[in-house]
C-alpha cells in the first residue's frame, strides 16, 4: 500500500519498527515519502507533525495521543504496538504482539491495518474517545508490573531470598491464564492479617499497595461469584 516510508525518531520503538520494515523489503527514505511515521515522544507529536509537508499520509505510534495531534494533516492514522520495547532491541519484539489502530476514514483504517500487518501485529480498532481508558489498561499491565516486582523483590531481599526467584512465578501465573491462587483465593484471612502485620513492621512503604490490591482481588472474586 505504501511504497516510500519515512520514520522520524529512532528510539526503542522507531528503531525496531525500521528494522522490521526493512526486513520486509520496504524502502525507508527521508525524502518524498508517501507515509511518515512519527516515533517521537507524545508531547512532541504536534510540533513534529506541523513541520511535515502536507500530502503524504502521517501516522503516530502513541496509544494515548488523539489523532488531532497530527493537525493540519487530514490523511492520518495511528498504530500503537501493545508491547514494551527494550533499548537496542530487534524487530522480533513485534512477534506475537497486538496493536491498536485509530482512524477517521475507511481509507485511513485500511492504511493502519496494512502497517500493522507489515509489522506482524494482530490489530484491533480503538475509538478516539476510548484512548485514555485503553492506554491506562496497558500502563497498569506493563509499568505497574515493574513496580510490583520491585516491591515484592524488596520483601524477598529483606527475608534473605533472591528477588529474581519471583520471575518464574510471575511467568507461570501468565502461562496459567491468570488463575488466582494464594490466601485470598482460599479464604485464608489469618495469613493476610500476618502479611499486614509484617508490612507495618518491615515494609511500610508497600502496605498501601498491598491493601489496595487485596481489596481489588476480593472485589474481583465477588464479581465472579455473581456472574
Amino acid at each position: 500500500m505504501f511504497q516510500r516510508i519515512r520514520i522520524i525518531g529512532r528510539g526503542r520503538v522507531g528503531s525496531a519498527l525500521a528494522a522490521r520494515l526493512e526486513a520486509g523489503g520496504h524502502t525507508l527514505r527521508e525524502t518524498d515519502p508517501d507515509l511518515v511515521v512519527l516515533c517521537v515522544p507524545d508531547a512532541a507529536i504536534p510540533d513534529v507533525a506541523k513541520a511535515q509537508p502536507l500530502g503524504p499520509w502521517i501516522c503516530h505510534v502513541s496509544g494515548a495521543t488523539p489523532l488531532a495531534a497530527c493537525t493540519p494533516h487530514t490523511r492520518r492514522f495511528s498504530l500503537h504496538p501493545l508491547q514494551t520495547f527494550r533499548r537496542h532491541g530487534g524487530p522480533e519484539q513485534f512477534d506475537g504482539s497486538w496493536g491498536a489502530i485509530g482512524a477517521e476514514t475507511p481509507e485511513a483504517l485500511a492504511g493502519a491495518a496494512w502497517l500493522g500487518r507489515e509489522l506482524g501485529l494482530r490489530t484491533f480498532e480503538i475509538a478516539e474517545g476510548q484512548r485514555a481508558l485503553y492506554h491506562l489498561g496497558a500502563t497498569m499491565a506493563s509499568n505497574y508490573l515493574v513496580t510490583l516486582y520491585r516491591l515484592a523483590g524488596l520483601a524477598l531481599a529483606k527475608a534473605g531470598a533472591p528477588a529474581e526467584a519471583l520471575v518464574p512465578l510471575m511467568r507461570r501465573t501468565i502461562d496459567n491464564d491468570f488463575d488466582l491462587t494464594g490466601p485470598i483465593a482460599r479464604g485464608d484471612w489469618a495469613t493476610v492479617d500476618r502479611h499486614l502485620e509484617t508490612l507495618r513492621a518491615r515494609l511500610p512503604e508497600a502496605e498501601a499497595v498491598y491493601v489496595s490490591l487485596a481489596e481489588a482481588t476480593v472485589r474481583s472474586l465477588q464479581s465472579e461469584e455473581i456472574e
